[in-house]
């Protein structure tokens, strides 16, 4: 058994599979994590630095794939982003990537009281409301609240409809977030219906399956895109990928108000990444 040490000095296990989960998330295919990550094993001594672990992932992982040195790892990249509005909007570009009819936060009335929520989603005859909960730390759990919350504002919202106070109603609720969601969150959102994506559930149709199925990466994902950039962006309306490589250079300088180097850099960047 080989121990590396973390940043607050701490040994821990290495780790095998927690190798490839970081390759996949730096965008390298299943077949080839398991490859480099073998490789990686043979190399590790005991004690060693997870920064310098990290490094030589990174490095191995290049060699596979070039486009390795212009993003950084999914999970923080999603990490980065600002929980309203970047991320908010983030979520709703991605719905409609996988083919939701989506509508931006609105006010729902309820029977009780007015909820704020989301966005409304609608797919194969299912009206959806939508609550993010986004996480600066993306190691931190999301918990049991958002599912009780959710189940509240769907019985008042229900209850609204019938009485009149609201012209359409919603069938359930969908949770999105960008960590993990605890056991008892998992269990409590299933037993009332309520949809769920978090980082990792569920197994077939998480938020990391669903961005690398259609490729709708965050702008956050590409390397040398500082805060100040981001916040431009964000101002002009583009939060994905998708959306860096279908403007032109000059088109992101007019709406973004970046320097014709810095649009270039993100465009050749974001070709490489989707490519």
């Amino acid at each position: 058994m080989k121990y590396v040490t973390k940043m607050n000095g701490t040994l821990q296990p290495f780790e095998k599979k927690k190798v490839e989960r970081t390759l996949r998330n730096l965008g390298i295919a299943p077949d080839d994590a398991e490859q480099i990550a073998a490789e990686v094993e043979g190399e590790v001594y005991d004690g060693m630095k997870t920064s310098t672990l990290l490094r030589m992932i990174r490095a191995r992982a290049r060699a596979y794939r070039p486009a390795v040195a212009y993003r950084t790892n999914l999970r923080r990249a999603l990490a980065l982003l600002r929980p309203k509005p970047d991320f908010e909007v983030y979520i709703q570009a991605l719905l409609r990537d996988h083919g939701y009819e989506v509508e931006p936060a609105r006010i729902l009335p309820g029977r009780c009281g007015e909820h704020e929520v989301d966005a409304i989603a609608r797919k194969d005859g299912t009206v959806y409301f939508i609550e993010v909960k986004h996480h600066f730390n993306h190691h931190r759990m999301t918990g049991l609240d958002e599912g009780r919350i959710a189940r509240a504002i769907i019985e008042d919202v229900q209850e609204g409809h019938r009485c009149g106070k609201n012209s359409f109603t919603i069938d359930t609720a969908m949770i999105v977030c960008n960590t993990k969601l605890s056991g008892h969150a998992k269990r409590y959102a299933t037993c009332w219906g309520i949809e769920h994506i978090g980082w990792d559930h569920p197994a077939d149709r998480n938020l990391r399956t669903m961005i690398e199925e259609t490729g709708s990466y965050p702008v956050t994902i590409l390397t040398g895109v500082t805060p100040a950039v981001r916040r431009q962006l964000a101002a002009a309306g583009f939060f994905t990928v998708r959306q860096l490589l279908a403007a032109d250079p000059e088109g992101l300088v007019r709406s973004a108000g970046l320097t014709l180097r810095q649009a270039a850099l993100l465009a050749e960047r974001a070709e490489a990444v989707l490519t």
